[in-house]
């Protein structure tokens, strides 16, 4: 495997120098900030990269603020009362991209962050001290019990809101494959704990978190090129 130095030198040389490169890369917030934000934040963000899978990101943007009245901000208390006839009807609602499957994954969605909030005092808290160094159970976790958060669009939710995590995007996967660190299956779990591995030891040869490392590498190859961001 290539080591810290080598992806960072390459990605300095493509982006046109250290200074540049350093300012295309970003932090996580601390896991004491997540820790004190309302679940409603993660149905939200659950629900907005779920209509934004497949979909023209832009449209659903535009649309947000329509989603928002439609959903009661997203709030969980508000949702959970909600009956499976009230959400058949809003999927309906011009307000919003009409997809009754998707809106589906509210209710699914909504259920699940009550639950885990019951067992963990609240689902921030239990992100928050989610060990980064096994990013990729908190990934599983959401597809296993959410509705529609496999694949890269639950790590996605995670990253927008400020969890630390590689993100397993097009070139961070091409970057991967040519250096075999994974085979097959992007989402098998033996790929997904090759990857985890992987960016773990970056990390320790770095003091890097998981976001800028996969940006970094992400930076390192593929398509953008000197002042380009990825």
């Amino acid at each position: 495997m290539e080591s810290f130095l080598d992806i960072y030198e390459r990605a300095c040389e493509r982006k046109g120098s250290k200074d540049i490169l350093e300012s295309l890369l970003s932090e996580p917030v601390s896991n004491t900030q997540l820790a004190m934000l309302p679940d409603d934040v993660w149905l939200e963000e659950f629900t907005r990269k779920i209509f934004q899978s497949g979909f023209y990101w832009s449209v659903i943007n535009a649309k947000w603020s329509g989603f928002r009245d439609v959903f009661w901000d997203f709030s969980i208390e508000k949702l959970l009362y909600m009956s499976p006839e009230m959400f058949e009807q809003r999927a309906q609602d011009e307000r919003i991209v009409r997809n009754y499957k998707k809106v589906q994954s509210i209710a699914h969605n909504c259920l699940m962050l009550h639950e885990l909030a019951l067992e963990h005092g609240t689902f921030s808290k239990l992100v928050a001290n989610w060990p980064e160094d096994n990013i990729i159970e908190l990934w599983l976790l959401l597809k296993k019990q959410g509705s529609r958060l496999g694949g890269n669009t639950g790590p996605y939710a995670l990253r927008a809101v400020g969890k630390d995590t590689f993100i397993l995007s097009r070139d961070v996967e091409a970057y991967l494959r040519a250096h075999e660190v994974v085979s097959g299956g992007l989402h098998s779990q033996k790929s997904l704990r090759s990857a985890q591995a992987f960016f773990n030891e970056l990390r320790r040869q770095s003091g890097y978190s998981l976001q800028k490392l996969s940006q970094l590498v992400a930076y390192s190859v593929g398509d953008n090129e000197v002042g380009v961001t990825s």
